[in-house]
């Protein structure tokens, strides 16, 4: 007989891929459909389970949404932080600012969908602004911070950006350091023309998108100096 411990293990193991079987078939109807397309019964159907069984997974849709949302959260941050691993040369602070934005612009064109679930609320009465949601959007925080730290010392270019946490995200904001500042000024300058760029505005008014981002990064690591 197998003993207690494995069968928790199967069954967490078998748990935890429903949950991103159904999170999947989630991504398929916001990508084709928005947010307000996604359906427990649809995705019931498609996975070949009773909508009952998957509540045992997601109470509501809601909380299905939050889970994609703090998955997105998630995978930008990843995207971020990516641009700074294995790096066998130090980056000078403007670098390092010109390589997160290019890396947040990336990832917000390959996932247009996913990317405007974490600036506004996907459905009316949504609770954008719930714990786990603010925990997730404290990551993307994080590294902003830990890319912005010391940017002051051009003369101390350094590998890789030091690490933060939550809590120093949390005691940064209290304090109103200028790193958090400006960290909060380069997240709300890179949001701004990505958003325009996905929302078709560029393009509508004939414009070169990247031309625009470049000139864009210009004046944001001019701040620097």
């Amino acid at each position: 007989m197998r003993p207690v411990a494995a069968r928790n293990t199967m069954r967490e193991r078998f748990r935890e891929q429903v949950r991103e079987d159904i999170k999947a078939a989630a991504l398929e109807q916001l990508t084709t459909g928005g947010a307000q397309s996604i359906s427990i019964k649809a995705i019931a159907k498609q996975l070949g389970v009773s909508g009952t069984a998957l509540y045992r997974y997601f109470a509501n849709r809601d909380d299905l949404l939050t889970a994609l949302v703090v998955d997105a959260y998630g995978d930008l941050s990843r995207a971020l932080k990516r641009e700074f691993e294995d790096r066998k040369a130090p980056l000078a602070p403007e670098a390092r600012v010109r390589g997160l934005a290019r890396a947040y612009r990336a990832w917000a064109l390959s996932e247009p969908h996913r990317y405007e679930l974490l600036f506004k609320p996907p459905l009316p009465g949504y609770d954008a602004h719930s714990e786990p949601l603010a925990a997730a959007a404290r990551s993307l925080m994080e590294v902003l911070l830990a890319t912005l730290h010391g940017i002051d010392d051009a003369e101390a270019p350094i590998k890789k950006p030091v690490p933060a946490t939550g809590d120093e995200v949390l005691a940064a904001r209290s304090a109103g350091t200028e790193e958090f500042h400006l960290a909060v000024s380069v997240w709300a300058r890179l949001h701004g023309i990505v958003s325009l760029e996905l929302g078709g505005g560029f393009t509508a008014m004939h414009l070169d998108a990247d031309a625009l981002f470049e000139r864009e990064l210009r004046v944001l690591t001019e701040r620097l100096h």
